[in-house]
């Protein structure tokens, strides 16, 4: 019998600047300090320090995700000699594929599963995925990324939605460890505006609807202008992307009641999250950051039936479920959000707060790492 586990490696597959799964990635950081890192490539421009970067990192193709994907599988096996007592993926393409050589090739491999690969088994929801050269590369990559994710020891997943999709895709049990929130950033006092965000603030018409994510299509946030159509109420959409061409072209049959607000800041941010009658989350997402942080903040949150938001957000108690984005449930669902309670839409949040999913985290990593110790 060896002594408990006491060192592991966090394996994660490129970092940027920003991003939710990054937001992960330095909470599990700084969860187990004493573990060593490493990623494909690390272009997070000094968020991210002390990172080891595999053979990608020293090539132009870490430029370009789509055209280093077909060689990130054949990297991931490769990984140099080192010493684990457990390795922890957080994988939302290829890192569950990770193999070290050394003691860590027998050490428990723990996955956190943002998504099974969405372009190569969910394409409906990825846009990725749908040309001819994509759908030849899946029907390859498929049965060795269910191969791979045989060899976890445990899987976890961000959510019930995304472990409803392990299952169909790899054929595995996941249990669920929501991802983190600082829900004390949006719940706390308000951070300072500058001028500049107080004249943007002051410019918001009361009672507006508010739409918060990239400028991206299956963002969908043209729904949010629709349900301001719907409830003759203004809509604020904060963000910035290459949809927002589109959205001001949409924004044309709510004449002037729709606002953009490129690139807030935090304190911007948190205060129209604040100000909103609800905040409007049309997308399908694997889980959905936004909507912790409006229910942090007081707001109730109007958000698609589908997807991992369905889950965190209490439909009549922290918002409302919508299944048919048409006028009349639009409408609807905007005067039962304007009757929810603030306080019960900070009491959900606190639910997915950072320090509950460190607990879990621990306690998962913990299990596994001891039951392998004393095999």
């Amino acid at each position: 019998m060896r002594a408990a586990a006491v060192s592991g490696i966090i394996v994660h597959e490129w970092l940027q600047r920003t991003g939710g799964s990054e937001n992960v990635f330095e909470v599990l950081a700084r969860t187990f300090p004493d573990a060593a890192r490493l990623c494909l490539w690390n272009d997070s421009e000094g968020r991210f320090t002390g990172v080891e970067e595999t053979i990608l990192a020293r090539t132009p193709l870490r430029r370009s995700k789509a055209l280093a994907l077909p060689l990130m599988p054949l990297v991931w096996r490769h990984l140099p000699a080192r010493e684990a007592d457990w390795v922890l993926c957080s994988s939302h393409a290829f890192a569950h594929h990770a193999r070290f050589a050394g003691s860590a090739r027998d050490a428990p491999k723990l996955v956190y599963a943002h998504t099974p690969a969405r372009y190569v088994w969910e394409p409906s929801l990825d846009g990725r995925g749908n040309g001819s050269t994509a759908r030849v590369a899946s029907a390859i990559l498929k049965p060795l990324d269910r191969r791979r994710a045989a060899e976890a020891t445990s899987i976890a997943a961000n959510s019930r939605f995304v472990a409803a999709r392990i299952a169909r895709a790899w054929d595995r049990e996941a249990e669920v460890i929501y991802p983190p929130v600082d829900v004390a950033a949006f719940a706390g006092a308000q951070l300072p505006l500058t001028s500049a965000d107080q004249r943007v603030l002051d410019d918001v018409q009361e009672g507006f609807l508010l739409g918060v994510s990239r400028f991206v299509p299956y963002k969908r946030l043209e729904a949010v202008i629709d349900a301001g159509v719907a409830a003759d109420l203004p809509v604020v959409l904060a963000g910035a992307g290459p949809d927002e061409s589109r959205l001001r072209e949409h924004a044309l049959a709510h004449p002037g009641a729709v606002s953009f607000v490129i690139q807030p800041s935090p304190a911007l941010l948190q205060a129209l999250y604040r100000r909103a009658g609800a905040l409007v989350f049309p997308p399908v997402e694997d889980f959905g950051i936004v909507p912790i942080e409006a229910m942090a903040s007081g707001t109730p949150v109007i958000t698609n039936a589908v997807g991992g938001a369905a889950e965190s957000v209490i439909d009549g108690k922290s918002g409302v479920h919508v299944h048919d984005w048409t006028r009349t449930e639009l409408r609807s669902a905007v005067e039962r959000a304007a009757g929810l309670s603030g306080a019960d839409c900070v009491a959900r949040a606190r639910d997915f707060d950072t320090r509950v999913f460190v607990d879990a985290m621990r306690g998962w990593v913990s299990a596994h790492a001891d039951l392998h110790a004393v095999a």
